[in-house]
C-alpha cells in the first residue's frame, strides 16, 4: 500500500488534484441528483461500500474507482455524510473507525470519542435541589457538548494507512455543501421533528428558511459548511481546533451554558486502541472496548445465549424473543453498574467475560418465567483489582441517540467498520455561526447522577454504545456490522449476527429481520413484523411489550465471500441508503 508523505511533492500533487475536484461518476452536474438509481443490495469484486445515504456511498464507491483504498474512501465518506446527513454526524462530533489492515493483518481504532472539557464538573447536570435536570433540557444546552473528535480522527486515519491527501478526499463534500443537494425523507421528518430545536439557534437560518422547515426534494445549500471545510482542506485539523473556528466553537458553547474555552479543543487527543476480541461458533469477533459499552456486551450476549441453542427456536418464535429479552435485561444491568472510560475508572473486562460468570448469568434465565428483578451481578470476583466507583441510580427520561453507521472494504483486503456521531439527532441543535457544522450532546452519555462508573469528569469521555464491529474466519475479515440507535446499536448488532451465524440467514434477510430492544423490566421497543400473537403470548408472561411498534437502528454490512472472492453490501432500508459494489475490468490485484 503506497502512502502519501508530508513533502512538499505530496503537497503539489494535491494541489493539482484538487484543481479538478474528484468527479460524480454517477452523479450528475449542478442539483439534478438521482436516488433513484441506487440499490441497498449490491456484489463486487474489487470492493464495496454501504452507506446510509446514496449521495455518500457513491462519493466512497469513486474513491475506490480511481484507486484509493478503503481508509480513503471512509474519510471522504464521512465529510459527505456531514453535508447530506447533518443530523446524525459531522466534524461537531466523534466515533470509533475499526479498520482492518490487509497488509499488516491487525486491526486497530481510531478513537475520536468525545471528552468532557476542563470546566466540566459531576454535578453539571443536577438543578439546585439535587435532582437530575429533565433531559429535555440538558440535552440541548452547552454544558451537553463534548470537544469534538471526528476531525482528528480522520486526519490521523490518513496519516496511518491513506493513499490519498485529505484535501482531495474532502472535495465532494464541499461541492455537495455549496452547490446543494436535494434532501430525502429522511432528512426533511428529521428538520420538521426538531423545528424548535434548531430554530433556538444559527441552524434555523440553514434548515428552515423564512421559519419553514425544508421539504423533501427542496435543495439544502450549506455555504458556511463549505467555507468550513475550504479552510480544513488548506490547514487540516488545524483549521478547527486551532484559530478562528476554535474561537467560534468554544463562544458558541458558552452562549448556551457550557463552560468549553479554546484550550480544551488545542489539547483534544484521540487514541488508537486495541478491540475487544471474543469466539462464537468458530468465528472471531473484533468489536469496540471502553470508553464503549459495545463489544464487551455484544460478547456477553452472545456468550450467554451460546448456551440455550437459540435456531432450536423459530426465528420469530415467542421463546427467541424471551431468550433475547432476558439476557438484554443482565447485560444492560452489568453496563449500568460497570461501563465507563478505562482512563478513569476500572472496568472488569475479563469477569465481565469470564466463563464462569457467564455460567451464573445464564442461571438466571428460566424460558418459561420472567426474571421481574435483573440486577447486576459481581464479575469483581474474577478480577485481580476493584472497582473505584459505586453504583448509582439514574432517571429513565434519556432518549436514545440517532447516528449513522457505514462500512468500506477493497480489492486489497483492507476493510472498514466506523460508526460517528452528534448523539441526538441534529446533536444540541445549536450551529457555530458562520461555520454551519452542528454541535453534538454527546455529554448527556454521561450518568446525570454523580458517584457511578460513568459519572462527568474533565477530559473524560462519556460512555458510549457504538458497536462497530468484524467478525474473522481464520483470520481472515468475513462479515462487518454496526448500526445507530443509542444504547439500542448493541442490540442491532447482536441480532444481525445471530441472523447470519446461528440461523443461517443470507444477509439482507438477517438486516432485514425484525429487531427488539429492551434495557429493562419496563422498557421495550420491537419492530414491525412480529407475530401480533407472539407479542401478546410474552406480555402474557410479565413482558411489557407496547402496542406500537418503531424502528430499531439502521445496519450497514458487508459479507466477504473468500471462496468466490467477492464482497456483498447491504443498506437497511429504515434509511434509503446504498450499497454499491466495485468491479474494475481487467484490474483483478
Amino acid at each position: 500500500m503506497k502512502r502519501i508523505g508530508k513533502s512538499w511533492i505530496a503537497a503539489l500533487f494535491s494541489i493539482l488534484l484538487i484543481v479538478g475536484t474528484l468527479p460524480f461518476s454517477a452523479l450528475a452536474k449542478g442539483n439534478d441528483y438521482d436516488y433513484s438509481q441506487y440499490s441497498e443490495v449490491d456484489v463486487g469484486k474489487d470492493g464495496m461500500v454501504a452507506t446510509a445515504h446514496p449521495f455518500a456511498s457513491e462519493v466512497g464507491a469513486e474513491v475506490l474507482r480511481k484507486g484509493g483504498n478503503a481508509i480513503d474512501a471512509a474519510v471522504a465518506i464521512q465529510f459527505a455524510l456531514n453535508v447530506v446527513e447533518p443530523m446524525m454526524s459531522g466534524i461537531g462530533g466523534g466515533g470509533f473507525m475499526m479498520v482492518y489492515d490487509g497488509k499488516t493483518k491487525k486491526t486497530t481504532i481510531i478513537n475520536s470519542r468525545e471528552r468532557a472539557p476542563q470546566g466540566a464538573a459531576p454535578d453539571m447536570f443536577l438543578d439546585h435541589n439535587g435532582n437530575a435536570i429533565p433531559f429535555s433540557i440538558r440535552s440541548t444546552g452547552g454544558t451537553a457538548v463534548g470537544v469534538p473528535g471526528t476531525l482528528k480522527g480522520l486526519e490521523t486515519a490518513l496519516e496511518k494507512w491513506g493513499t490519498r491527501p485529505l484535501a482531495q478526499l474532502i472535495e465532494p463534500a464541499i461541492k455537495l455543501a455549496d452547490k446543494g443537494f436535494p434532501i430525502n425523507s429522511v432528512l426533511a421528518e428529521a428538520i420538521a421533528d426538531n423545528k424548535e430545536k434548531l430554530s433556538r439557534t444559527a441552524a434555523g437560518k440553514v434548515f428552515l428558511p423564512n421559519g419553514q422547515p425544508l421539504q423533501e426534494g427542496d435543495t439544502l445549500v450549506q455555504k458556511d459548511l463549505a467555507k468550513t471545510f475550504k479552510l480544513i482542506r488548506s490547514k487540516g485539523s488545524d483549521a478547527l481546533y486551532n484559530g478562528p473556528i476554535a474561537e467560534a466553537l468554544a463562544s458558541t458553547v458558552q452562549q448556551f451554558g457550557g463552560s468549553m474555552v479554546p484550550e480544551d479543543l488545542h489539547k483534544y487527543n484521540i487514541t488508537v486502541d486495541e478491540p475487544i476480541w471474543g469466539d462464537y461458533k468458530g468465528y472471531q469477533i473484533a468489536s469496540m472496548p471502553p470508553p464503549s459499552s459495545g463489544g464487551v456486551f455484544l460478547l456477553q450476549m452472545l456468550k450467554i445465549l451460546d448456551g440455550f441453542k437459540l435456531s432450536q427456536y423459530d426465528i420469530k418464535s415467542w421463546e427467541k424473543y424471551h431468550l433475547l429479552s432476558e439476557t438484554m435485561h443482565l447485560a444492560y444491568a452489568d453496563r449500568a453498574a460497570y461501563a465507563g472510560d478505562p482512563e478513569f475508572v476500572n472496568v472488569p473486562l475479563t469477569g465481565l467475560l469470564h466463563p464462569d460468570y457467564i455460567q451464573e448469568r445464564q442461571k438466571l434465565i428460566s424460558l418459561n418465567t420472567v426474571n421481574l428483578k435483573p440486577q447486576a451481578g459481581d464479575p469483581w470476583k474474577y478480577e485481580s483489582n476493584m472497582a473505584n466507583y459505586q453504583q448509582t441510580a439514574q432517571p429513565s427520561d434519556r432518549k436514545n441517540g440517532e447516528t449513522t453507521h457505514f462500512t468500506v472494504a477493497d480489492r486489497w483486503g483492507n476493510v472498514v467498520s466506523y460508526t460517528t456521531t452528534i448523539e441526538q439527532v441534529f446533536g444540541t441543535g445549536i450551529m457555530v455561526p458562520g461555520y454551519g457544522f452542528m454541535l453534538n450532546n454527546e455529554l448527556t452519555d454521561f450518568d446525570a447522577v454523580p458517584g457511578g462508573a460513568n459519572e462527568v469528569q474533565p477530559n473524560k469521555r462519556p460512555l458510549s454504545s457504538m458497536t462497530p464491529t468484524i467478525v474473522f474466519k481464520d483470520g481472515q475479515p468475513v462479515l462487518t456490522v454496526g448500526s445507530p440507535g443509542g444504547a439500542t446499536i448493541i442490540t442491532s448488532v447482536l441480532q444481525t449476527i445471530l441472523n447470519t451465524f446461528e440461523y443461517g440467514m443470507e444477509l439482507k434477510a438477517a438486516v432485514e429481520e425484525p429487531r427488539i430492544y429492551t434495557n429493562n423490566i419496563n422498557s421495550y421497543q420491537y419492530e414491525s413484523g412480529i407475530p401480533a400473537g407472539v407479542i401478546s403470548q410474552l406480555n402474557g408472561m410479565g413482558h411489557k411489550f407496547g402496542p406500537n411498534p418503531s424502528t430499531i437502528g439502521n445496519v450497514q454490512s458487508i459479507l466477504i465471500d473468500r471462496q468466490n472472492g467477492s464482497f456483498k453490501g447491504v443498506a437497511d432500508s429504515s434509511r434509503h441508503g446504498a450499497a454499491i459494489g466495485i468491479n474494475l475490468p481487467g484490474n483483478r490485484k
